[in-house]
């Protein structure tokens, strides 16, 4: 292949606003053996990114490096011992770090392709947040029809197909969101509450006075401690998230040792609820096949919902590469619906 077009990459150089992100250009890489480089058709701007500007991700690589924790784009060329069947497919990838760039070389084996008629922009809206949302909803908290759940955050990235997912599965969802969310909220079929009302928690015992039989919580900090007691006997609550210490200073694995240390003492305590910090990333480093094969039959799920129009993707915006500062300051502003999508 001549490369006779170059790569763009965004660059997070260290502790930066946003616009002090770095625009960089060089060679489109070359795949080795078992990669297929895939051009970038469209890629995120998720909390992952908000806390790494911060030094708050809790295992970000050091400065400088390639933020982007997912992707969705064409495969352009591929190494030795990979089918050429894959060449010209729409592929997506769980990356992490790296996606914010017009090209990537990828583990042939770390990408799911994107089923026919589903664009590369709404198959990125369901990357990072379908698979954090299917996998907390069917393989933590096991939802069954005819249970009540609640979500925090109903309206943002993850939370908006966790309730999508929640009422496809059968169950009863109730959602806090700010008031100006809510209409939408109630056209879904989801039970609104306003989360700057102050009484959430007198709210949702109103609406299940025996408690919830899952609670999904992305904001963390001392407010966890509420989430739990909502749920009833042998409710789950899984915690994947500590929004509410995004712009602290200090340590960025603190919080998260923190929720560690409530989850294991709940655990422990014997009435038959279940607590569980998520990570989606979680078996990667000791059982990598049976990680990807999860990965790919769980992305699958969640396309084949975005295909039979279970899940809407939602897209706030698509801005370009080149101008991730003004995509990043979007994400942050907290005035958006869905997801902000970067695009070539």
């Amino acid at each position: 292949m001549t490369n006779t077009v170059e790569r763009v990459e965004i660059v997070l150089p260290g502790k930066v606003e946003p616009e002090g992100l770095q625009l960089h250009r060089g060679p489109v890489p070359a795949p080795t053996a078992g990669q297929v480089v895939v051009a970038m058709e469209a890629t995120g701007v998720s909390f992952a990114e908000q806390q790494m500007r911060r030094g708050r991700y809790y295992d970000q690589p050091p400065f400088p490096f390639v933020p982007g924790y997912d992707l969705v784009g064409t495969v352009l060329s591929v190494g030795a011992g990979v089918s050429p069947a894959l060449l010209g497919k729409r592929v997506a990838a769980l990356t992490k770090t790296g996606g914010w760039a017009s090209h990537i070389a990828l583990a042939a084996a770390d990408v799911v392709e994107v089923p026919e008629g589903v664009s590369a922009v709404d198959a990125e809206t369901a990357v990072v947040n379908g698979i954090t949302a299917w996998q907390m909803l069917h393989r933590k908290a096991r939802v069954r029809a005819g249970q009540t759940v609640l979500v925090h955050g109903a309206n943002g990235g993850v939370g908006s197909v966790l309730v999508q997912l929640a009422l496809a599965a059968g169950a009863h969802v109730i959602g806090t969101a700010s008031t100006r969310h809510h209409d939408a909220l109630r056209a879904l079929g989801v039970t609104p509450i306003d989360y700057r009302s102050g009484n959430v928690a007198a709210r949702v015992r109103s609406l299940a006075p025996g408690g919830v039989d899952a609670v999904f919580d992305h904001v963390g900090g001392d407010g966890i401690v509420g989430s739990w007691r909502l749920l009833a006997p042998g409710g789950a609550l899984v915690s994947y998230g500590s929004a509410a210490t995004r712009d602290d200073e200090g340590s960025g694995a603190w919080p998260v040792l923190r929720l560690l240390g409530r989850v294991w003492v709940w655990n422990a305590l014997p009435n038959g609820r279940r607590a569980y910090f998520f990570n989606v990333w979680a078996g990667r480093a000791y059982a990598k096949d049976r990680f990807r094969a999860r990965l790919r039959s769980d992305l699958s799920q969640v396309f084949s919902a975005l295909q039979r129009g279970e899940i809407t993707a939602r897209v706030a915006a698509e801005i370009p590469l080149a101008r991730a500062a003004e995509a990043m300051r979007l994400a942050e502003s907290g005035t958006v619906a869905g997801k902000v999508v970067l695009v070539p």
